[in-house]
């Protein structure tokens, strides 16, 4: 029974032995075909997503991710240029540049706004709930100013600052600032740049174009933390260099009389300009009150005004050299006409005009050096309307000066026809006519260098970064409005008055003998309807040395306390001024005993 049952396992075995050989993997076989096609058909379907991904990224979105690449490793850089710089006649600095820090914020790395914004709105003067409004406002931008051109004081507190905060939260750049290196000297010529360095006043207005450099924007490539790439990034082209006329130690003379009579006169405004007569150079030209052009924000438009070209003033007696040359001019009176002014009255079209002391009967000469305004209104009507407007227009009155500043007007110079029936009288002792001080000191200037009336000016040279000439101004002659003969004449009166019975002797300066005229003006108050008995312009006007002038000056006082007269106000004011200017340029004395020869007026 054993060996039958051994029998069968090995008929069985050898029966499936038979069966395998026959079809040995069908059913293995069956399901490995089923695995494969499936994980074909997986693999295909990947390929093809990727392949349908990668056209659609390279072809359809390809602009969109540049872009957004380009934002993420390419940065664009704006190169702020260095501004000009701004020198005297003399190459000292008036005006210049500063390294200082400006702080950034990166809005989109900002994690708590209000934290940042209550740390750092203290040190930069600036509300929380203002930064707030800024990184609010460009939460999705990479950039965003909060501080411009610190000051030093504050870089260092918020360098301090930063290492509290994420990196790459806020950051420094460094940019130029504009800088005044000697304060209020000059303010209002040079005038202030703002925030973005762009002129808004003065000369930093006027020469902008010039001043303000070549802003450049370049793209630099930086890796993963916002670094730069570049190592080789040029700067930006600098903007050219300007030099005035101006002399910074007259002008720093000027201003520091100024400031004394301002103080003295409790005064509502004090304007002075020196001139070169031969040229019309400015030499000097200031204004009190003042402000510091390093902070504009701090000083109101009153501190700011440039008074020497803005403000219109009645000129009173100063006038009346204009109307003497105009009567020599035509030759309508002679140096030895005599004029009975005994009355010391006249009225015209029912306006009486009054003399402050009687005289008697004085000669031309002695009607200007007395200031006689009886004697005035009677040459004025010899010389007749149209010829005295003549004239008025002729010296440049009632037009702009053209001097390279902003802000300046004209004055006021009606025409004859529009003229009443007391206009020439009041033109004559300088009434019913408006100019500025400039105006005023270019027709003395004519005077004293024989007739020419010249072009103002107060910029020498432009230069550029690398020294090159760019434009230089040379003296302009715009018209002779008098002979040489009677500026001859006119010198003569005006330094030969300052005997006894002359009205300006505190203008007098020892060795160099000067030419001027004093002038005492009521201010015409609208309030009022009328001149002001209250309110004047006290001024003096001249030139020196008399027979070679290197120096026209005038002072105008606006609204003086305690005094009105020029020859007491004004005057005093130029002889200090003329001379500290005579040391300063090492002007020799003509003759120890000689005495400033001036006229004054007696108001």
């Amino acid at each position: 029974m054993i060996n039958n049952k051994k029998r069968r396992g090995k008929t069985e075995r050898a029966e499936t032995r038979k069966l395998w050989d026959e079809n040995p993997v069908k059913i293995p076989l069956q399901k490995s075909r089923k695995r494969a096609v499936v994980l074909v058909t997986v693999i295909l379907f990947c390929f093809a997503a990727i392949f349908l991904r990668l056209i659609n990224l390279m072809v359809v979105d390809h602009d969109k991710l540049s872009q957004r690449a380009a934002q993420q490793y390419i940065k664009e850089k704006v190169l702020t240029p260095q501004r000009g710089v701004i020198w005297d006649r003399r190459m000292r600095e008036l005006a210049t540049n500063i390294e200082t820090d400006s702080l950034f914020a990166v809005p989109t790395q900002i994690k708590d706004t209000r934290t940042l914004s209550s740390e750092i709105g203290p040190i930069i003067k600036v509300s929380t709930r203002e930064i707030d409004g800024i990184l609010s406002k460009k939460k999705k931008k990479a950039f965003a100013w909060l501080a411009r051109r610190m000051d030093l004081d504050t870089s260092r507190k918020l360098s301090q600052l930063k290492e509290r905060f994420n990196e790459g939260e806020i950051g420094f750049v460094k940019e130029p600032k504009r800088c005044y290196p000697k304060g209020e000297i000059a303010s209002h010529i040079l005038g202030f740049s703002n925030i973005d360095d762009h002129g808004i006043a003065g000369l930093e207005l006027v020469y902008n174009d010039y001043l303000k450099g070549e802003v450049e924007s370049v793209t630099v490539g930086v890796d993963a933390h916002g670094r730069s790439l570049a190592r080789d990034i040029k700067e930006a082209m600098p903007g050219n260099n300007i030099i005035l006329t101006i002399d910074e130690g007259l002008q720093y003379i000027v201003e520091r009389e100024l400031s004394a009579a301002m103080e003295q006169w409790h005064a509502k405004a004090v304007t002075a300009i020196m001139m070169d007569p031969m040229t019309g150079e400015i030499l000097a030209l200031a204004n009190r009150p003042t402000y510091d052009p390093n902070y504009p924000a701090a000083s109101g438009p009153e501190y700011k005004r440039n008074r020497a070209i803005t403000d219109i003033y009645e000129p009173g007696s100063t006038m009346k050299s204009i109307l003497a040359c105009a009567a020599l001019e035509e030759k309508v009176v002679s140096l030895r006409n005599m004029f009975d002014v005994s009355k010391g009255t006249i009225t015209v079209g029912g306006k009486t005009i009054h003399d402050v002391h009687k005289h008697e009967i004085l000669s031309f000469q002695e009607v200007i050096q007395k200031s006689s305004n009886v004697g005035a209104v009677k040459i004025g009507q010899r010389l007749g309307a149209e010829k005295y407007y003549k004239y008025i227009k002729k010296f440049g009155f009632g037009d702009k000066t053209g001097i390279d500043f902003p802000g300046e007007v004209k004055g006021i110079a009606r025409n004859v026809k529009s003229w009443s029936g007391t206009s020439l009288a009041a033109m004559s002792i300088g009434q019913e006519i408006g100019m500025t001080p400039l105006q005023m000191l270019r027709a003395y200037s004519a005077i004293a260098n024989g007739g020419s009336l010249m072009k103002p000016y107060i910029l020498s040279d432009i230069i550029s970064p690398s020294g090159k000439a760019i434009k230089k101004v040379v003296p302009v002659v715009e018209r002779r409005v008098i002979s040489r003969a009677t500026s001859d004449k006119m010198k003569e009166i005006l330094k030969t008055v300052v005997e006894e019975g002359g009205t300006a002797e505190q203008a007098s300066i020892r060795g160099n003998l000067v030419a001027g005229k004093t002038g005492t003006a009521q201010i015409f108050d609208p309030k009022i309807g009328r001149y002001s008995r209250e309110k004047f312009a006290s001024s003096f006007v001249g030139f020196v040395p008399a027979d070679n002038p290197r120096i026209a000056l005038i002072v105008v006082v606006f609204e003086p306390k305690g005094a009105t007269y020029g020859g007491v106000v004004a005057a005093p004011v130029f002889k200090n001024i003329i001379e500290h200017t005579f040391a300063y340029l090492d002007v020799p004395m003509e003759k120890d005993e000689n005495r400033i020869v001036l006229v004054s007026t007696a108001e």
